[in-house]
């Protein structure tokens, strides 16, 4: 299975490895339709894209946004969701219930609802690709909702891989990455951050966006590929 002539919706496609993915598509001859809740993004992704590419804006909290959005883009191939707000690192002690909640919004509810309204526009032999991360493997000190979401995305996958069946759906679990993600960091802990990962992952290295986009791709192409957890860490979780 190939990509060519495919559409291809990516639900946080304007930056990191949302644009990676966007990218590599548009590379082997998929049209994009990229969406995010700021215009502005959107436009300076489209900048970064072919002509071709499409961009929407969506708030990925409310389900009439998203609904609304699914029936604007119209019928696709595939679904791509690594949409996220910046990483929520708080001891339990201190964390309230209504961030803890709120934490859950983007990442579990919105992709959620972007499979609940998006799965029926896809064509036959299409697929969704969800996203989690390393936190629900190996936790850390103030991870308690990091780990839980990224725990919960995984579980939501295998049971959507049943319920939509034969529409498949898969997940990638990203390791430490270098991308926007982490801008919310003081540049020093950042680089400290990554100096870390070169002494301690197997690679010697963090990640790239382009080389997890390899791993969506993948999952997009191969037909026989459904509730799967691909984990692409740099070894992290052996290491």
């Amino acid at each position: 299975m190939d990509l060519k002539g495919k559409r291809i919706v990516i639900l946080g496609g304007t930056s990191g490895i949302g644009l990676a993915i966007a990218r590599k598509v548009e590379g082997e001859g998929a049209s994009v339709v990229i969406a995010s809740s700021s215009q502005a993004k959107v436009d300076r992704a489209k900048s970064q894209l072919s002509g071709a590419a499409e961009g929407f804006t969506v708030d990925l909290t409310q389900e009439e946004s998203i609904r609304s959005c699914f029936g604007r883009i119209g019928a696709f191939d595939h679904l791509v969701y690594t949409a996220g707000e910046p990483l929520l690192s708080e001891p339990i002690e201190t964390l309230s219930l209504e961030r803890a909640q709120d934490f859950f919004g983007i990442r579990f509810w919105g992709s959620f609802l972007a499979v609940k309204h998006g799965a029926p526009h896809i064509r036959t032999g299409g697929s969704i690709v969800l996203s989690s991360g390393m936190a629900s493997r190996r936790s850390r000190k103030g991870w308690s909702m990091i780990s839980s979401v990224c725990g919960a995305s995984e579980a939501l996958t295998r049971a959507l891989a049943v319920e939509l069946a034969p529409l498949r759906v898969n997940l990638v679990c990203p390791g430490l990455v270098r991308t926007e993600l982490w801008d919310g960091m003081p540049a020093e802990a950042r680089e400290a951050m990554y100096k870390r990962a070169e002494q301690s992952l197997l690679v010697g290295r963090p990640g790239e966006a382009d080389e997890l986009a390899e791993a969506y791709v993948y999952l997009m192409k191969n037909g026989f590929s459904t509730g799967q957890i691909v984990v692409v860490d740099g070894g992290a979780s052996v290491g």
